[in-house]
């Protein structure tokens, strides 16, 4: 499925981490996805480590009832069985998270395939496999998967410039530094703790990040 690229610009990924720190309204996932999309996400993957496969369903068909509400799709991310049992747009998957070319032939044609890479080699396979983008990172240090590799922006460009699909930068995004990204040929920020940490400041925030992504990325 081509995706166009401005659906990506403002990419958020979901962590419910800071959930309790959310003020009195704001402090179910829902409502801070919905905060996100007001300020300007363009595209919301829904995350979860912790729940069981219930839970997570559950989670994400109350999630896409926002999203969809919006016109905003919805990414499950990791699970193939949920994103499909919730209607989801589509799926994103890291390297380790089974074949790429199976996973394209069980979710669908129909649907949105995103898949997490570090290197020109490992985007040209998954490009060839049937991948929509390309999540390339961590580009800058990051609390949210303290264990992932950096990869180096020199890098991230000469995947941009490998690959036709669409690819979204992830990793330690925050307003502060984003710009460091400018002329990479990236299609979006994808970012967590810049637009989740503060749950007060949501809307805020992706406002913000809205328009520097409109600055930094490159247009269809």
């Amino acid at each position: 499925m081509n995706v166009a690229r401005n659906r990506l610009l403002l990419y958020a990924v979901t962590d419910r981490a800071w959930l309790g720190l959310a003020p009195a309204g704001l402090g179910t996932l829902e409502r801070q996805v919905e905060e996100a999309i007001l300020g300007g996400v363009t595209v919301v993957q829904l995350r979860e480590k912790e729940l069981d496969e219930a839970g997570f369903i559950d989670q994400a068909v109350r999630l896409k009832r926002v999203t969809d509400a919006h016109g905003v799709s919805l990414i499950v991310n990791d699970n193939l069985r949920v994103a499909l049992a919730c209607g989801a747009a589509g799926l994103h998957i890291g390297q380790d998270d089974g074949d790429v070319r199976l996973i394209r032939e069980r979710l669908g044609a129909d649907k949105i395939l995103g898949v997490s890479v570090q290197t020109v080699e490992q985007a040209l396979a998954a490009e060839v496999d049937g991948a929509d983008y390309l999540g390339v990172g961590a580009v800058f240090p990051t609390s949210t998967k303290p264990d992932a590799a950096e990869v180096p922006i020199e890098t991230l460009a000469a995947i941009c410039a490998a690959v036709r699909v669409p690819v979204v930068a992830i990793g330690g995004i925050q307003v502060g530094n984003a710009r460091a990204l400018a002329g990479t040929g990236i299609a979006g920020l994808a970012v967590v703790s810049a637009l989740f940490a503060r749950p007060e400041c949501v809307r805020a925030e992706a406002r913000a990040l809205r328009a520097l992504a409109a600055k930094i990325c490159t247009p269809s």
